[in-house]
């Protein structure tokens, strides 16, 4: 039975927001972020980089203040302006590929995180969790939705195409040619519906965003027990969410590159590798698997399709059956002698339409010694793993749609 509310959204005024509207300040280059900055006053990143006015670089507490400043002037100068009425808002965007995803930003209850009707299917590392935690309770807002999935819903559905079918309150492009729609949703019936319709939903799903998740459940329990009169309504009990049908939902596959062999020959390494996997040379062929249990390798200017011998390996688990896993179990930690998937800096992690092409490119170049490419997980595999308690190997998901900050602001 999940808790998913409407809220009072802060938010950047119509001529604005196509400027205010950022990704996440860590996507970008150094060259990347120093043009925005110095164009565009508007740009959500000025509150998140307070330091750029002072050319100096600023962590922690004194950041988090001076973000708040930041914040603080941008709603001063009527940049952001606070909806007068609880609303849900219905979001869609059309990458540049034609896809096409809608859903609905609410508030979710940090009560159900708690209760594991939100489930995660990533560890998340505590310390940084913590540090958001600390960030959250000083700057007093969340500018980033966390990604959540729900099972399709024919009521949800068909409120979410009929309010698309009026004008857009916001209608925007980003330089990665992503177009952008939001409209308000706050008829008092509709509102009812769509909050009854959660509350039939047993399970909600993390699909992206499990440190903020982690991070807005700690920030309640800290403010929880700060507040005497606390009545679990305050909006600190509820953290800001993007929630699409999971037909919605793109997955892509996480590829793998290592810097090297862990001390074996080719010859060697391939040896030992044929007791896990039926190898087949594909020799200049850009070879990309299509099923489960399959993997392409690229080592040494050639193409090889993996594909794992079921006899020699035990499926006992969900987590047994993901590809990312089987990488680890059967090529990563036995015969590269990667154990630490997070911080290892023998291996990296790539993603994208093409990225076989940049995988050779890589590794021709010298920088890295092998790659691994896999099939995408799907969102059955996803969910089956939050069903049990497990959690699945880093970077095993690049999920799809990624949203702006600044677009709606929840405040705490």
């Amino acid at each position: 039975m999940a808790k998913v509310i409407p809220f009072k959204a802060v938010r950047p005024t119509r001529d604005k927001v196509s400027l205010v509207a950022s990704r996440s300040y860590q996507s970008y280059t150094q060259a990347e972020l120093e043009a925005r900055l110095d164009y565009n006053p508007f740009s959500f990143l000025h509150v998140v980089n307070p330091g750029y006015r002072y050319n100096k670089t600023i962590s922690g507490k004194e950041r988090y203040n001076l973000v708040k400043n930041r914040y603080l002037e941008f709603k001063e100068d009527s940049v952001f302006i606070q909806d007068k009425k609880p609303s849900y808002y219905v979001y869609k965007i059309v990458n540049r590929e034609g896809y096409s995803f809608s859903g609905i930003i609410a508030a979710t209850s940090a009560e159900d995180y708690e209760m594991d009707i939100i489930k995660k299917h990533e560890d998340t590392i505590e310390y940084r969790e913590h540090i958001f935690k600390d960030y959250l309770k000083v700057v007093g807002f969340n500018a980033e939705p966390v990604l959540l999935t729900y099972p399709d819903n024919t009521v949800i559905d068909t409120i979410i195409s009929n309010i698309q079918k009026d004008r857009a309150e916001f209608e925007f492009t980003t330089t990665y040619r992503d177009t952008h729609y939001l409209w308000l949703l706050n008829d008092k019936e509709t509102v009812k519906i769509i909050q009854k319709e959660f509350e039939t939903i047993e399970t909600i799903y993390i699909a992206d965003g499990h440190h903020r998740s982690a991070s807005s459940y700690l920030l309640s329990k800290d403010l929880k027990t700060q507040n005497k009169n606390h009545t679990g309504n305050e909006p600190y009990n509820y953290f800001m969410s993007y929630l699409i049908p999971e037909s919605h939902l793109k997955i892509h596959e996480f590829n793998r590159l290592v810097k090297d062999l862990n001390g074996l020959s080719k010859e060697a390494f391939l040896i030992r590798l044929d007791t896990k996997f039926r190898i087949e040379n594909r020799g200049k062929e850009l070879y990309k698997p299509n099923k489960k249990h399959h993997f392409c390798m690229y080592l040494d200017g050639e193409f090889y399709s993996l594909y794992l011998r079921k006899s020699n390996y035990s499926f006992h688990t969900s987590l047994d059956a993901l590809d990312t896993q089987i990488l680890y179990k059967t090529i990563l930690e036995p015969l590269l002698g990667i154990t630490d998937l997070r911080n290892d800096t023998r291996i990296d992690y790539s993603f994208g339409k093409n990225d076989l092409v940049n995988i050779k490119s890589k590794i021709d170049s010298g920088e890295f010694k092998v790659g691994f490419g896999l099939v995408p997980i799907t969102i059955n595999e996803m969910k089956a793993i939050a069903n049990d308690g497990l959690t699945m190997p880093p970077k095993s998901t690049y999920i799809e749609p990624k949203l702006r900050s600044g677009v709606t602001i929840y405040e705490f």
